[in-house]
């Protein structure tokens, strides 16, 4: 156990993000400051001149969807919303909340359009939340592409999240086979309490499912596909093209009824938020409504399996990524006020996150190039403040080959290799990646929420890595720290059974 800090002071503070850059951009709509925003600090550092990035490309006619962002109250938003009408724009959904505005437009000066007829008032930044065009209804097509050769199985959001393809397993019960629950002593702890609720942002939630039906929360369940606008309909939340949400609910809490396998936190209540459209993208203005949502309706705690798309990495100096980046950021904040703690994947690329160089894999949604990145470029929503980065460790608690790793980034580790979850048509099946890992932290989370109600969200954070079982370095030049404290394991395996001692 880690007792070189206080429980309830975490070892490092997330830096804040950076403003964007606009030195030698031209495009000031973009990226137009007024102060800083909402909860957010001074810059740490700004990126280099050689770094800096121009905004996405737009064509006269395309339709595309962007994100306005004003300062966070009612007023404000009212007349962002009259600025992206004025430039020609509809206003698709607003979140006066955070300040956040979610808009459609098909001409290609509506960035700086929307800035002018604002006058530099209410409008602190624009950005186009992907590199493709918007589908309209109308060309949503009845079975979605897929990335995946014939001979993969996996989704095209798996593919692209580097998710492993599930290898379905045969009868129950399976218990004996959760090896993970094993190694974090959730087969000893308590089952939780169904006054706790987690919010799972993924793919959708089989409800049918018998080791998840009697633990999910159908009535506070939303998707939020639908260009960022809630849907409360259940063909909104349930799983289309993907099982991975539902393998990552099982994880978390299914249900201890004999049937099949027991979640770490089994008393839970489930709420499915569906972030992840027919496509397999999770695009900022879904995960925007994803965390509002769950800031509003009950969630104690979110799992967040995923990067954003369409950049693995958004970066502060590009001003569409930079008001995208802004506005996510504000939904999280705005979820960790309302009493939501967040876990999230660290992402499965075997990448450094303390020391970004390149990405080769962005953007996802039309043609990757090869970028210099920094260390203003993030992971979203791993890297933002206040959420916590799950890597992954195999059943000899060694690191998952796979795992991203990050000295200063990583907060703890869980099991992720070939994990045993539910999979639809009320099966079970084997993944692998750092998306089966954070449910497992979620679950602890939930079961520290059960044990301390009153508990903030920081202070659930820093009784979770205070309670971790440390975990040295192996003999690995890349893993640097401390046994208390490194970049494979952050502050080591999390622990289910101390979680719910500790009093």
């Amino acid at each position: 156990m880690v007792s070189s800090t206080s429980p309830l002071s975490p070892r490092r503070s997330r830096r804040p993000l950076a403003a964007a850059t606009l030195c030698g951009i031209g495009l000031v709509a973009a990226a137009l400051t007024a102060g800083p925003a909402v909860g957010a600090s001074a810059p740490s550092s700004t990126a280099s001149a050689s770094s800096l990035a121009a905004p996405v490309a737009v064509a006269d006619g395309e339709l595309m969807s962007y994100v306005v962002n004003s300062k966070p109250n009612p007023g404000q938003t009212r007349l962002a919303e009259r600025a992206v009408r004025d430039a020609g724009g509809t206003v698709i959904q607003s979140w006066p909340q955070i300040g956040v505005v979610v808009a459609h437009s098909t001409s290609a000066d509506f960035r700086e359009d929307v800035v002018d007829v604002a006058k530099g008032h209410a409008v602190q930044s624009v950005g186009a939340t992907r590199t493709a065009a918007v589908k309209t209804p109308a060309e949503e097509a009845p079975q979605p592409r897929s990335l995946a050769r014939s001979t993969d199985t996996r989704s095209a959001f798996e593919i692209r999240q580097g998710v492993s393809a599930t290898e379905v397993v045969e009868a129950d019960p399976l218990e004996a086979q959760q090896w993970d629950m094993t190694q974090i002593k959730a087969d000893v702890a308590p089952d939780g309490s169904r006054d706790v609720t987690v919010g799972v942002l993924d793919s959708g939630i089989d409800d049918t499912h018998p080791d998840l039906a009697p633990n999910v929360d159908a009535k506070n369940s939303v998707g939020c596909t639908a260009y960022g606008v809630p849907d409360t309909s259940r063909a909104a939340w349930i799983p289309t093209t993907s099982d991975h949400g539902t393998h990552v609910a099982g994880t978390i809490a299914a249900a201890k009824n004999g049937v099949g396998i027991v979640g770490v936190a089994p008393n839970s209540m489930m709420t499915s938020i569906k972030v992840v459209d027919d496509d397999g993208y999770i695009y900022p203005e879904y995960a925007v409504c994803g965390f509002v949502w769950a800031a509003e309706h009950g969630v104690d705690v979110t799992n967040n399996s995923y990067y954003i798309d369409p950049w693995m990495f958004w970066c502060s100096n590009d001003p569409d990524q930079a008001a995208a980046k802004e506005a996510v950021r504000r939904a999280v904040s705005y979820s960790e006020r309302n009493g939501v703690v967040s876990a999230a994947a660290a992402g499965n690329a075997n990448y450094d996150l303390a020391n970004k160089t390149t990405d080769t894999t962005s953007p996802n949604d039309t043609t990757p190039v090869t970028r210099q990145i920094d260390e203003g470029c993030e992971d979203l929503p791993a890297e933002l403040p206040g959420v916590v980065t799950v890597a992954s460790n195999d059943q000899a608690e060694a690191k998952s080959t796979f795992s991203n790793y990050g000295d200063g980034v990583i907060d703890v580790t869980a099991p992720g290799s070939r994990i045993l979850s539910t999979v639809l048509n009320g099966g079970w099946g084997l993944k692998s990646g750092t998306s089966m890992a954070s449910p497992h932290v979620a679950g602890v989370l939930a079961l520290l929420k059960a044990s301390h109600p009153k508990a903030t969200p920081a202070e659930l954070v820093a009784l979770l890595r205070a309670q971790a079982d440390d975990k040295p370095c192996p003999t690995d030049t890349r893993c640097t720290g401390t046994p208390a404290y490194n970049g494979f394991f952050g502050d080591g395996l999390v622990d289910a059974l101390d979680a719910t001692a500790a009093r």
